[in-house]
């Protein structure tokens, strides 16, 4: 087993704001655990985590695998020592309207969406409460409060998951205090090429609306989930933060 001063898993971990979490938590001085499906992807973001020092353990799963996910905590846990904070952000979109979506959609979406949160939040709590506690941060999205707008990429399946994630979110700060912090991030439109495109005419508009007048980068999500993982004292659990430019200030 190889000891480190403190380690991550991050889920979705092979681009955009997982791979952005799981540097920014090494660059903190973070062992990572990065997982995902995208097996060339998550290759790549491995070798930038231990680029920069720090030990990097790739685990190709799907998060909506129950036994899968203690399976590969277990894992973490045996090669890392310890643990100390989860990032759940694996997530599918799911485009389909109220009356084109099929039941077995609605499942694929829900099973990552939402139990992929409660699989690894499980896998995880007991090992955290037996170490003396740690941090989870659940990325959710402004359409949990929102809804889809008409240029989103997903539709009202994705909505409703992000919003069960914001119910987790509250209940396990109750349920896992005062040992373990549950806090989560929702993110709102970030540069892609998948959100461009689905921006299409409304790009422009969508800039001109948002008061700091540009898209969010992967990079301003992870920053703030570096805060939540590092921040010392930490007084915040069961909170909800945007980061969306101020394009929903209410």
């Amino acid at each position: 087993m190889s000891e480190v001063r403190r380690s991550a898993i991050v889920t979705g971990a092979a681009r955009g704001i997982g791979r952005a979490c799981a540097l920014a938590l090494a660059r903190q001085g973070f062992a990572v655990a990065l997982i995902d499906l995208r097996e060339e992807e998550l290759a790549a973001t491995v070798a930038e985590v231990a680029g920069l020092g720090v030990p990097a353990l790739p685990i190709v799963a799907d998060t909506a695998d129950h036994d899968g996910a203690k399976r590969h905590v277990a894992e973490i846990a045996q090669r890392f020592g310890r643990l100390d904070v989860l990032v759940n952000n694996a997530a599918v979109p799911q485009p389909r309207r109220i009356l084109e979506i099929t039941e077995a959609e609605w499942d694929a979406g829900m099973a990552v969406n939402l139990k992929g949160y409660f699989n690894w939040s499980q896998a995880v709590a007991p090992l955290m409460l037996q170490g003396g506690g740690g941090r989870i941060v659940n990325i959710s999205s402004v359409s949990a409060h929102t809804g889809p707008r008409i240029f989103s990429v997903s539709r009202f399946a994705y909505s409703t998951a992000k919003a069960g994630i914001l119910g987790m979110t509250r209940a396990l700060a109750r349920e896992l205090a005062p040992t373990i912090t549950v806090n989560a991030v929702c993110p709102g439109a970030i540069e892609t090429e998948r959100t461009r495109a689905s921006l299409g005419a409304h790009y422009d508009h969508v800039i001109r609306e948002t008061p700091l007048g540009r898209l969010g980068t992967p990079d301003d999500i992870a920053v703030v989930v570096a805060f939540l993982a590092t921040a010392t004292p930490m007084y915040m659990t069961g909170e909800v933060i945007d980061v969306d430019g101020g394009a929903n200030i209410n």
